[in-house]
């Protein structure tokens, strides 16, 4: 089975009797060894000294006084992100239960990359020994920004840092033509478009994040996202569940929803509680699911023999920001794991 996702960091870490994620020295050590932390050659010799010593003990106790001691601001400040980080980490058992801690409520100070970082991470385990590029290239709408583009009725997504890198490189490559809209005059920017003809070449560009994802219900897309949500949800949860794309919400009884990003997530609010919405916020919903249950005694009274459903949406600069832990935090489960 070819590897993918091979700079996420995945063999890095151990996996317990569970299959979750346990952090490992080599793991952090990836992070001492970033290039916002790795010394350069101004270094001074308290930030060489320090980086030398916490890559031999990634663990080692790092009192106020060394970071104060350090000449340079940002790298006191960078410093003072990652150990910080670290110490969030290292006060749970597993990467999945920092995960849902902190997305149920811990509110520390943590940069958003090293969260969509081990999101990935995770789901790199959830995913390992998936045979399918569509469904890895799926999984990458929960932790990378896309930028969405629609021609005819079908949706392109491509991820929003190639996108912006290779605008500033006058664009390369070859397929889905998606646009860039931060300049005057924006530029052309050719990407692959990911289908049955080049899936084979996922493997091989998995860490580039250069295809174009297609997702409309006409394709494959969607049900390839599907999958991947259900595996999110039984990862964490331990809850099986059923999602398949839908092209509307005709349902009288519709009584819970979850919007998949904010976008999303404020729309099916106002549809759901009979609030006016215009036709520009309307277009801007990319997606519909509609997720069920296999054991309804996981499910709230209220809500028992009902679907909940999904929403996926793009802002209005046509963006797609996914937010994973939604799923995890707004399903009207009884007891979650």
């Amino acid at each position: 089975m070819p590897d993918f996702w091979q700079q996420s960091g995945y063999h890095l870490l151990n996996r317990n009797d569970a299959g979750q994620m346990v952090v490992t020295d080599d793991f952090l050590r990836a992070y001492f060894d970033r290039a916002e932390i790795r010394p350069i050659e101004t270094s001074c010799a308290a930030e060489i000294a320090l980086h030398r010593e916490l890559m031999a003990d990634p663990l080692m106790s790092v009192p106020p006084g060394r970071l104060a001691a350090l000449a340079d601001p940002d790298g006191r400040e960078n410093y003072g992100v990652v150990l910080a980080f670290r110490e969030h980490l290292t006060r749970h058992p597993t990467l999945e239960a920092f995960y849902l801690d902190r997305v149920r409520g811990d509110r520390g100070p943590l940069p958003q990359l090293f969260l969509d970082q081990i999101v990935q991470v995770i789901l790199r385990g959830i995913l390992d020994g998936c045979d399918d590029p569509l469904r890895l290239r799926a999984a990458e709408l929960l932790f990378r920004t896309q930028k969405v583009s629609i021609t005819e009725g079908t949706v392109m997504m491509a991820d929003e840092e190639t996108v912006e890198m290779r605008a500033a490189l006058n664009g390369a490559g070859s397929g889905g033509a998606l646009l860039t809209e931060d300049t005057p005059a924006p530029a052309s920017v050719d990407l692959d478009v990911l289908n049955g003809d080049n899936l084979a070449t996922y493997w091989q560009r998995s860490d580039r994040f250069d295809t174009v994802f297609e997702a409309s219900l006409e394709r494959f897309g969607l049900d390839a996202l599907s999958r991947v949500l259900e595996r999110w949800v039984d990862h964490f949860l331990g809850v099986t569940v059923s999602i398949q794309p839908v092209a509307r919400i005709s349902d009288e009884r519709w009584r819970w929803h979850v919007g998949l990003d904010a976008e999303a997530n404020a729309i099916l609010n106002d549809l759901y509680e009979a609030r006016e919405v215009d036709e520009a916020r309307l277009a801007r919903i990319l997606a519909l699911f509609r997720l069920e249950f296999k054991d309804a005694a996981a499910v709230a009274p209220e809500v028992a023999g009902r679907p909940v459903y999904l929403g996926m949406a793009m802002t209005a600069d046509g963006r797609l920001r996914l937010k994973p832990q939604n799923l995890l935090v707004n399903l009207p489960i009884i007891a979650a794991a």
